[in-house]
């Protein structure tokens, strides 16, 4: 018996060793507080991350996004700086003030350096704050290109209310408020130019931000003008609310006479194709 116990020893002896650390990596995940001390390490079932449709942000066809942080209440996606109001919290915690910090640091130009001369017009700005959020900017005062070394650099091709507002954005993430722009014409030209911007200088967000406040301006006689404009640039989102814009007779039979129509004829003829398939596929449907 003794021979027989000996011989049966290497067999014995891991399993014990496994039910032992089996045991130990019980008693640590229930110190802290993984897996409760009154129950099995074998019976709990995996803890499962959020899949990518809890976290992913819902976006519009303009690109608004909502429920960023919903499958995080505590602020625990990406650190601990996101804190949300709780009911009957005593610590309350206001809002996030960065963005006028950063706007009034653009307003002071302290420390700036770098300077953009538009047309006549001097700007103040700072380089790692550009760069940060542009990657076309980031070449340019970072890379190998010639603006990197110098102190002030003219832009063209921009206007000077253009490159404001663009610059305000990059600082603050945000657009002039209704009541700071004049017209309805003012908006259309304003957010043609800097949807424009946003696309030299790969500004997504606000590329798409301009997209929405180009259809807020849109009407049949405009529909053309800012069609033709998203065409231009790429932005497909704009481009198809305005096709299905031209779906209805009455807006169709108004935009057609128009001289943004007509523009649109000769510099795009590819477009109106799309304009007449998706009124055709409209009356089949």
């Amino acid at each position: 018996m003794h021979m027989r116990a000996q011989a049966y020893l290497p067999y014995l002896v891991p399993s014990s060793l496994s039910i032992f650390g089996s045991c130990i990596c019980a008693a640590m995940l229930g110190r802290t507080g993984l897996v409760s001390s009154n129950s099995s390490l074998t019976s709990q079932q995996p803890r499962t991350l959020p899949s990518a449709d809890d976290v992913a942000p819902t976006i519009s066809p303009l690109g608004a996004t909502s429920g960023e942080y919903d499958a995080y209440p505590h602020g625990n996606k990406a650190d601990n700086n996101v804190l949300q109001q709780r009911d009957n919290d005593p610590i309350p915690v206001p809002a996030s003030d960065i963005a006028g910090h950063l706007g009034r640091l653009l307003d002071c130009a302290d420390g700036s350096d770098v300077v953009f001369s538009v047309s006549g017009e001097k700007f103040s700005a700072h380089k790692a704050v550009l760069a940060a959020c542009s990657p076309v900017f980031k070449a340019q005062l970072f890379g190998s290109m010639a603006e990197a070394k110098m102190r002030c650099i003219t832009l063209h091709d921009i206007k000077p209310k253009t490159f404001q507002v663009l610059l305000r954005f990059m600082y603050t993430d945000e657009l002039p408020r209704d009541d700071e722009i004049q017209s309805s014409s003012n908006n259309i030209d304003l957010f043609q130019n800097l949807l424009v911007a946003a696309d030299m200088y790969h500004l997504y967000r606000l590329k798409l931000m301009c997209a929405r406040k180009l259809w807020d301006c849109v009407s049949a006689e405009t529909v053309a003008e800012v069609l033709s404009c998203a065409e231009m640039y790429n932005c497909s989102e704009l481009k198809s609310t305005c096709l299905d814009y031209f779906v209805l007779e009455e807006n169709f039979k108004i935009a057609v006479l128009t001289d943004g129509y007509f523009q649109l004829m000769q510099s795009f003829p590819s477009v109106i194709d799309e304009i007449r398939a998706r009124r055709r596929f409209d009356r089949q449907t």
